[in-house]
């Protein structure tokens, strides 16, 4: 039965001309969105919804899931070429991607990441296909107490993240989680650190924040260089499409992380309230981890790139299974487009496991569909967007003071973020400046409060006892055994510095 709707789905879709144009529409609009910091898929579904009106269900459902599906794919471009997030989750792929453009490998770089967003998509669409017959199970299994214990594991990745000095990563991380507590306390109501002010009462914007830590101090390094080395310069905008496809091939290199971190960020986005941040930052982690030689992390290393972006893609998949199928979203941008299908008349629930499996399915054809098409529309453009990475630092300035700002007013709607970007924009300078590790302020501030929130509800039903769940049983074993594979690496990091 699921065989015959799956090809029947798909043979649907394919010989709807009006389906299929809405799907590539879609997918153009999404690659807009994405390429633009600040903008994103949540702001592109509802940009969108006012188009869907009167539209068939299934069509309007096509159209939105194929913008939000690939906005990732090209918000790494931005990411690696200017070291600003196009979206929140590619905010990772900053940690080496923009080392890898400033090391003269942008093409490199790009074609990585594309490669890796379509294979992490069409896993993502494959996983939640296999999953489809099992779906209920696997999603109640979860609740409070291993959604806190998840945000844990991650918090334990910031020992991956803080390259040779454990201590400034914690301090770091710990900044992060207390940055993250500036808002309405969740049970009470209460106000925490928001000084009277409006804007910081559902907290301080990821986004602006990441965009401070990470642009900001890129952007006064570009206004204060000195000297350009034009030889560099001259090789960057040389660089050919060779250069793109020998960045894909990394992909098949490194395949069996592709696979992993593409698993991973399916199973992330299959549990509700966690999203693409997390699934990226801690793929990230875990390909630091699983690496031989961590230390090349941050200073431009390909599997830093190909890791998050496989995360990012995949997890749409899996969020998009509690979304149809409990009217739960996966994520946030999920939640928008949970929104949008209620307009349209869809109404989600354990029904669409059988009045509505031709839906179900056409949306995972149409997820990846959309991956696929979405990289080799910018595979043709990548020479073109690589160029980018060689304009003078003076002529690029003004470019990336007006994306920051961009990005963070769309973030949120505020502009007193941009007082935030100022405040957290001169903390970053210091930390790159000082040489600290930046990328565990983004594990605390986008951990925070899933792990504060979790953790209350699991007190609240069970009181300690929710760690002796089975479910929580294993997740504590992971986080015992992930702080004890720091200590070991760190020991051995010691000892082979101490015979050196």
């Amino acid at each position: 039965m699921l065989i015959e709707a799956s090809v029947s789905s798909l043979l649907d879709l394919l010989i709807s001309p009006h389906m299929v144009l809405l799907l590539v529409v879609g997918v153009m609009i999404g690659l807009f969105f994405g390429i633009m910091p600040g903008l994103g898929g949540k702001l592109g579904i509802v940009f969108l919804i006012p188009f869907t009106f009167g539209m068939d269900p299934l069509f309007g459902a096509v159209f939105l899931l194929a913008m939000h599906s690939v906005v990732h794919t090209s918000g790494a471009i931005p990411s690696i070429l200017f070291g600003i997030p196009g979206t929140g989750p590619d905010a990772a792929t900053i940690v080496d991607g923009y080392p890898m453009a400033q090391n003269g490998e942008a093409g490199r770089a790009l074609g990585a990441t594309l490669a890796a967003s379509g294979v992490g998509g069409v896993i993502g669409a494959v996983f939640l296909s296999l999953l489809l017959p099992f779906a209920s199970p696997l999603v109640l299994a979860f609740s409070p107490a291993e959604f806190f214990l998840l945000a844990v594991l991650g918090i334990t990745f910031i020992a991956s993240l803080s390259g040779d000095n454990l201590l400034k990563g914690l301090v770091v991380g710990l900044f992060g989680l207390m940055i993250s507590c500036v808002r309405l306390d969740p049970m009470s109501g209460e106000q925490r650190y928001t000084y009277d002010q409006l804007f910081l009462w559902d907290g301080i914007d990821a986004v602006t924040a990441v965009i401070a830590i990470f642009a900001i101090p890129e952007l006064i390094g570009l206004a204060t260089r000195q000297e350009v080395n034009a030889e560099k310069l001259a090789s960057t905008v040389k660089y050919t499409f060779a250069e793109v496809w020998e960045g894909c091939l990394d992909v098949g290199r490194h395949w069996a992380l592709t696979f992993r971190t593409s698993i991973i960020g399916a199973v992330i986005g299959l549990i509700p309230g966690l999203g693409g941040d997390v699934a990226s930052w801690m793929c990230y982690g875990h390909a630091v981890q699983s690496s031989k030689t961590p230390e090349r992390f941050g200073k431009g290393a390909v599997e830093g790139v190909i890791a998050p972006e496989t995360a990012n893609n995949s997890k749409e998949g899996g969020s998009l299974l509690p979304t149809l199928y409990f009217g739960i979203p996966g994520s946030s941008g999920m939640a928008i487009l949970l929104g949008a299908l209620v307009t349209l008349g869809v109404q989600p629930g354990p029904q669409m496991a059988t009045l509505g499996l031709n839906f179900v399915w056409t949306l995972v054809w149409t997820l990846a569909i959309a991956n696929i098409l979405a990289v080799f529309i910018l595979l043709a453009c990548a020479p073109w967007f690589s160029k980018l990475a060689s304009i003078r630092s003076e002529l690029l300035v003004p470019f990336v003071v007006v994306l920051s700002m961009l990005g963070c007013y769309l973030a949120a709607n505020a502009w007193q973020n941009f007082i935030v970007l100022l405040v957290l924009g001169l903390i970053g300078f210091l930390l790159k400046k000082h040489d600290w590790p930046r990328p565990p302020f983004v594990v605390g501030i986008v951990l925070g409060p899933v792990a504060e929130g979790s953790l209350h509800k699991a007190m609240a039903i069970w009181g300690y006892a929710f760690l002796l769940r089975p479910l929580s049983l294993v997740m504590l074993a992971l986080i015992l055994g992930t702080i004890a594979l720091n200590i070991v690496r760190l020991l051995r990091r010691s000892s082979r510095h101490a015979h050196s």
